[in-house]
């Protein structure tokens, strides 16, 4: 069959959706942000195997005209196509839907993400779409699809359509794979792996996948991630963490450097394998033994409860160089209430253990919790800027936004019951991230606009500068100035009035 994965090149405002791979989907001025899709790379990838044909269209991240996109599927003559959506883009998709089935009248259509796998009966109440797949290992399902369109497969659990009656039906729930290693490499070549990356990571850069799921080390094996705000972990992974096996990875690495000359590689692994000190230990051993040690670099996300003096010995010697950790609030209350299982000290120690070995730390952190007062945002200003500028090295870095609780979340979940949502909880579109949707008691874009500036004085630039060793670092530089300036255009413009209501919350996180 002839299988198209798509990204429908959609605007607002002149800026692009931050959609593919993204947690949370905002639409940012910022050119240097192209996240690699990676599920849907191992979607095409197992249907190229299986000898259909792929279109791999991604108009977002290829900046590429209407007109330039529709010429390319045209040609093509879809006879399946895959969309992946989210919440602030889920109703566009539908109509959306609609157009593809004018334009092509025997094509099937089916939806992916996060949102239609916890709301997937809505999408095929309210569209033309054929098939809703549900939970995250959307990759196999999809395969199962074209399989089975194809008169190959019956169809397996986790799908929902219309029956023939036109009723809602369902093949039941969905089932994540124990079989990682089963599946073949992403072919870089068709899904354009040049396209992509982002303005922290060095080129060309390659993303791949260690695992699914955000889990927990040894020393807290019941803190499997369940963060209130991520609908990942809860509308994907079912709350579980999947590894790949080191020499299976290690293999995959192996591949794009050899054969794409790919320089970092950056994990986007809810947590990395980094929890499982074992696992890092043997992949150690399998860079060795390929000889790999020393030809790239590598950057993941990380949770710092992870982070202990061996495992940071142990990253620096396997080739890290970049952590990504969430830090959120610089509230021990919010950060509880968030479900995250550590604490600001934890957080502070790990960045700072990774740092002391020479590791650079991409810091993330939000704004806007309903129960945060001035003074929590306060400390968690001055938390972000402490470790900011804590030993700072070139690549150091953070990220800042407005906390955004996505339809299904269990923090949208206590925003409906307890009243803290300022827009309808199917005004799908609003939660872009452009305004505050949750009630609070400060509004939270001035300190996002203030904190994201921490990385734009003088002090931090220049101890930048004077740690650069490498000449793609330049080039990292001249990315990373041209993101922070479309990322603070992102918070530039005015919060109306009525954005920032009480939130009449009892008890507030300063209180505690």
């Amino acid at each position: 069959m002839r299988a198209a994965v798509l990204y429908p090149p959609f605007r607002k405002d002149g800026a692009f959706p931050l959609l593919t791979q993204n947690r949370h989907l905002k639409f940012s001025k910022s050119l240097e942000v192209r996240i690699f899709p990676l599920v849907p790379g191992h979607l095409a990838t197992n249907l190229k195997h299986l000898g259909h044909e792929v279109l791999w269209l991604d108009g977002i991240n290829r900046r590429m005209s209407d007109e330039e996109f529709d010429a390319q599927l045209d040609a093509f003559k879809p006879e399946v196509i895959f969309l992946e959506t989210k919440a602030p883009v889920v109703k566009r998709h539908w109509k959306y839907v609609e157009e593809l089935k004018t334009r092509y009248p025997q094509v099937k259509v089916v939806l992916m993400g996060d949102h239609v796998s916890y709301f997937p009966g809505e999408s095929v109440e309210n569209s033309k779409v054929d098939y809703v797949i549900t939970g995250g290992d959307y990759d196999i399902v999809g395969r199962n699809i074209v399989q089975f369109l194809a008169g190959k497969e019956p169809l397996g659990p986790g799908v929902w359509y219309r029956d023939e009656s036109g009723k809602v039906a369902t093949t039941g729930p969905h089932k994540l794979t124990d079989a990682l290693d089963s599946l073949p490499f992403i072919d870089r070549e068709l899904t354009r792996f040049l396209d992509y990356g982002e303005a922290y990571l060095l080129r060309p850069t390659a993303y791949i996948l260690t695992g699914r799921g955000c889990g927990a080390s040894d020393a807290s094996p019941n803190s499997v991630g369940v963060c209130t705000f991520c609908i990942w972990q809860h509308a994907l992974w079912g709350k579980t963490a999947r590894l790949r096996s080191p020499g299976n990875v290690a293999a995959e690495m192996q591949e794009c450097i050899e054969k794409h000359g790919v320089w970092e590689f950056f994990d986007d692994n809810e947590s990395g394998p980094i929890y499982n000190i074992e696992w890092l230990k043997e992949f150690y051993k399998e860079l060795q033994a390929r000889k790999l040690l020393g030809r790239f670099q590598f950057s993941s996300n990380c949770r710092a409860d992870t982070l202990s003096v061996e495992v940071v010995d142990l990253l620096v010697k396997c080739g890290w160089r970049l952590l990504k950790i969430g830090l959120e609030s610089g509230s021990d209350y919010s950060i509880k209430h968030l479900a995250k299982c550590e604490t600001v000290d934890l957080i502070s120690n790990g960045v700072k253990m990774a740092k002391d070995r020479g590791l650079v730390v991409l810091l993330t952190t939000m704004f806007g919790y309903p129960w945060e007062t001035e003074e929590d945002m306060t400390k968690t200003y001055e938390v972000t800027k402490e470790l900011l500028n804590y030993k700072v090295r070139f690549g150091d870095c953070m990220q800042a936004s407005v906390v955004i609780a996505y339809p299904g979340s269990p923090l949208w979940r206590e925003a409906t019951n307890k009243g803290w949502l300022l827009i309808g909880k199917e005004d799908y579109e609003r939660y872009d991230m452009s305004h505050p949707i949750l009630k609070t008691n400060v509004n939270p874009a001035p300190w996002t606009r203030k904190t994201w500036a921490l990385m734009k004085t003088p002090s931090f630039m220049f101890r930048q500068l004077i740690t650069i060793r490498h000449f793609r670092e330049f080039d990292l530089l001249w990315r990373g100035l041209r993101s922070l300036l479309g990322h603070v255009q992102d918070y530039s413009e005015p919060i109306p009035e009525n954005a920032t209501t009480n939130a009449t919350t009892p008890q507030t996180a300063a209180s505690h």
